[in-house]
C-alpha cells in the first residue's frame, strides 16, 4: 500500500488550475473552502439556479455558475453531488462542454466502476474520497490537521493525472493524514460493504434492536437508549483513539468478558453469512442497479424507509434526552443553515 504526503505532492499543479466543484452538500463545501485557503485562486461552484445550495456558496463569497457553463470553464470538475444524480449531470452538462484535456474527479467509485458514466476519452478520471464526512474534513483543516484520503486514477489520458489528483489532495488537506492509493473497484465495493453491513445498517439496526428489546423487557425507554445508542459514541471514540485494544483497556473487566462471550451470540455464523451475500449483492452489481432502479421511480420506497425511521421511539426519546445535554449542540459539525 502505497501511501503519500504533503511532501510528496506539488500544491502548484492543482494553484495553476481552474476548479469547478459540482454540488455545495458536505463535501461540496468543504473542499471548495479548503481548496481557497490552500492558495487555489479560481474555484467556483457548480449548481442549478434552483439548488439551495447557491445562497450558501454565495454567503461563502464563491462564484457559482450553472453546471455546463462550469464545464466549459474549468480544467477541473470534481463530482460531489448524490450518486444517483451524477450519470445524468455528466450525460446532460459535462459529455458536450468540458475542456479537451480536462480533468474528471470523484470522491466515491460507484459511478465509474459500474459504468454508469463512461467519461470521453481524453479526459483524465480520477478520484479523491476522503474517509470522513465533508464536515470533518473541513474542521480538521481549519485546526491545522487533515483526514486520511484515498486516491485512484482510471485514466490517466495526459500522462499527469497523479501528480495532479495528488496536488488536489493535498489542496483539501489530505496530505497531513496520508493520501492512500487505491482503485475505484477496492474503494466502491469496500465503501459500500461497510456501510450497509457496519457503520450504517448493521450499527443502526444493532441498535435498534438492543432499544427495542430492553423497552420490551419493560426497562425505561430512556434507560435503554443511553445503554444502546448514547453510548455508542464513548465506546467508538476510543477505537478510533487506539483500535479495540484501546477500547477495552478503559471500560471495566466485566465488560470486555460480556464483549468475549456475548458478541459471538448476537453476530453468529449466520449474520456472517448473510454479510457474504450482502458483498456478493455490491461486487456483481446487484445492489447498484436496485438503487438506480429506485431512483427511477422517485425513490418511493427509500423516501417511505426514512420516514419510518424517523417515527421510530428511538428517535423520539434521542431528541428529548440530547435537550438534556447542550453541549452536544454546541459542538454541532453539522449546520444544515451554512452547509
Amino acid at each position: 500500500m502505497r501511501v503519500y504526503y504533503d511532501r510528496d505532492a506539488d500544491l502548484n499543479l492543482i494553484k495553476g488550475k481552474k476548479v469547478a466543484i459540482i454540488g455545495y452538500g458536505s463535501q461540496g463545501h468543504a473542499h471548495a473552502l479548503n481548496l481557497r485557503d490552500s492558495g487555489v485562486k479560481e474555484v467556483v461552484v457548480a449548481l442549478r439556479k434552483s439548488s439551495q445550495g447557491v445562497k450558501k456558496a454565495e454567503a461563502e463569497k464563491f462564484r457559482v455558475m450553472e453546471v455546463a457553463e462550469a464545464a466549459k470553464w474549468a480544467d477541473v470538475m470534481m463530482m460531489l453531488t448524490p450518486d444517483e444524480l451524477q450519470a445524468e449531470i455528466y450525460t446532460a452538462h459535462l459529455a458536450g462542454n468540458m475542456k479537451q484535456g480536462a480533468a474528471l474527479m470523484f470522491a466515491h467509485g460507484l459511478n465509474i466502476h459500474f459504468n454508469l458514466i463512461e467519461p470521453r476519452a481524453d479526459l483524465d478520471v480520477m478520484m479523491i474520497a476522503p474517509k470522513a464526512p465533508g464536515h470533518t474534513v473541513r474542521s480538521e483543516y481549519q485546526r491545522g490537521a487533515g483526514v486520511p484520503m484515498l486516491l485512484a486514477v482510471h485514466r490517466d489520458a495526459s500522462g499527469n493525472a497523479h501528480e495532479l489528483a495528488l496536488s488536489y489532495a493535498a489542496a483539501i488537506g489530505g496530505g497531513r493524514a496520508g493520501i492512500v492509493e487505491t482503485t475505484f473497484k477496492e474503494e466502491c465495493e469496500t465503501d459500500l460493504f461497510g456501510e450497509q453491513t457496519v457503520l450504517c445498517g448493521g450499527l443502526v439496526e444493532l441498535m435498534k434492536a438492543g432499544y427495542e428489546t430492553l423497552v420490551e423487557a419493560g426497562y425505561a425507554p430512556e434507560m435503554a437508549y443511553f445503554e444502546c445508542v448514547h453510548e455508542v459514541k464513548l465506546i467508538v471514540d476510543l477505537i478510533y483513539e487506539g483500535g479495540i485494544a484501546n477500547m477495552n483497556y478503559s471500560v471495566s473487566n466485566t465488560a470486555e468478558y460480556g464483549e468475549y462471550v456475548s458478541g459471538p451470540r448476537v453476530i453468529t455464523p449466520a449474520v456472517r453469512a448473510e454479510m457474504k451475500r450482502v458483498l456478493a449483492d455490491i461486487q456483481s452489481g446487484r445492489f447498484t442497479k436496485e438503487w438506480m432502479l429506485e431512483n427511477k421511480v422517485n425513490q418511493t420506497s427509500f423516501k417511505a424507509m426514512r420516514a419510518k425511521l424517523a417515527e421510530h421511539p428511538i428517535e423520539q426519546v434521542g431528541a428529548k434526552l440530547r435537550e438534556m445535554m447542550p453541549w452536544i449542540k454546541q459542538r454541532a459539525l453539522v449546520d444544515r443553515s451554512r452547509n
